[in-house]
């Protein structure tokens, strides 16, 4: 028999807009750790704290603890300690409570239902071979490739994944609101279907998705993607896209737009204190990161491996020429772009 686990979910920290990324770039400049070690120090990957820096997701409370004992900074103040999955039970006690006002038992009598479907199914449901949605998957439009599919192609890579009858892309609610108002446009110009938006519940994260088994066969038979964990099939951009130089500076755009950041970089010498930029790309996909550094030195845009999954553009110089040559399609990063001259 089964033996049923009980998972123990820390608790949540959540903070004012901005205010998240703020203490870990404090802790980060107080410690003169690296991102990497701050992440060690808490237990998580850097994947993980780099989520955290771009405020995706909110922090555990065991995380912060440590991470405020080792740079022996304060607890931050005006923060929230909720319980995991905190908005789970309420949103489901008001969206039951309204449809029950609105429309009373829904659905009837179940047994009736289920013995009339049966009689359905017997008498004419199992001889439609054309039973849309049961027998046939939906047929989808499928684009050539272009410019604009590798740059979703590139979206996916980063923040997307890719399930049996679902493609889904997550972004952070509010950081990344602006742009998944893009990237649903995209998708619609692209492949001629609307996506659907979904909030979840025990994050700040948003999932753009797409339910379409057609689709899954597309990227995956078509364009190359694959189904499943990221890392552990060590995924790569595709051969289709990297014979191309207009397709894979789309892609690379699409990649760090969405799995990338830029880093304000602020430290004191000498009494002086010194502001610059730097692109940060986080991979444990070596196949990918091999691909970026490809790219990147192709368009000769000076860049750096920190550790094993990290590119870092730093020069300042480099980082306008990736803005140049690149760009990108993402509110937040064109924003810290041009807040700083470099």
């Amino acid at each position: 028999m089964a033996e049923f686990v009980k998972i123990k979910y820390p608790q949540r920290v959540i903070f004012p807009k901005g205010k998240q990324r703020a203490f870990l770039l404090s802790a980060h400049d107080a410690s003169k750790n690296s991102f990497k070690d701050l992440a060690r120090f808490a237990n998580v990957s850097i994947r993980t704290f780099n989520d955290w820096l771009r405020e995706k997701f909110s922090i555990s409370l065991p995380a912060l603890k440590k991470i405020s004992k080792k740079t022996r900074l304060s607890l931050p103040k005006h923060v929230k300690i909720k319980n995991p999955f905190w908005n789970a039970r309420k949103g489901a006690y008001r969206g039951g409570l309204a449809v029950y006002k609105k429309y009373g038992n829904v659905g009837g009598d179940p047994e009736y239902r289920k013995k009339k479907w049966r009689e359905w199914w017997e008498k004419y449901g199992k001889y439609k071979v054309h039973f849309a949605g049961f027998s046939n998957p939906i047929h989808i439009y499928k684009p050539k490739k272009s410019k604009d599919l590798a740059e979703l192609v590139g979206i996916i890579l980063g923040d997307g994944g890719i399930t049996k009858n679902q493609v889904i892309i997550t972004l952070h609610r509010i950081n990344d609101f602006k742009y998944s108002k893009f990237v649903t446009k995209f998708i619609r110009k692209i492949l001629k279907i609307s996506p659907k938006m979904y909030y979840r519940n025990d994050s700040l994260a948003l999932n753009i998705v797409i339910s379409r088994v057609e689709l899954v066969r597309f990227f995956v038979k078509i364009l190359g993607l694959k189904i499943g964990n990221k890392v552990r099939q060590q995924i790569d951009i595709p051969r289709w896209i990297m014979k191309n130089k207009n397709f894979k500076i789309a892609c690379l755009r699409g990649l760090l737009d969405t799995d990338g950041s830029l880093i304000i970089h602020r430290y004191k010498s000498k009494g002086k204190l010194y502001i610059y930029k730097k692109i940060g790309f986080t991979s444990r996909s070596f196949p990918l990161l091999n691909s970026v550094h490809s790219i990147l030195n192709e368009l000769k845009i000076r860049h750096g491996l920190h550790g094993q999954y990290d590119i870092r553009v730093e020069n300042g110089q480099f980082v306008k020429e990736y803005f140049k040559k690149v760009g990108s399609h993402n509110p937040k990063h064109i924003k810290r772009y041009l807040k700083v001259v470099l």
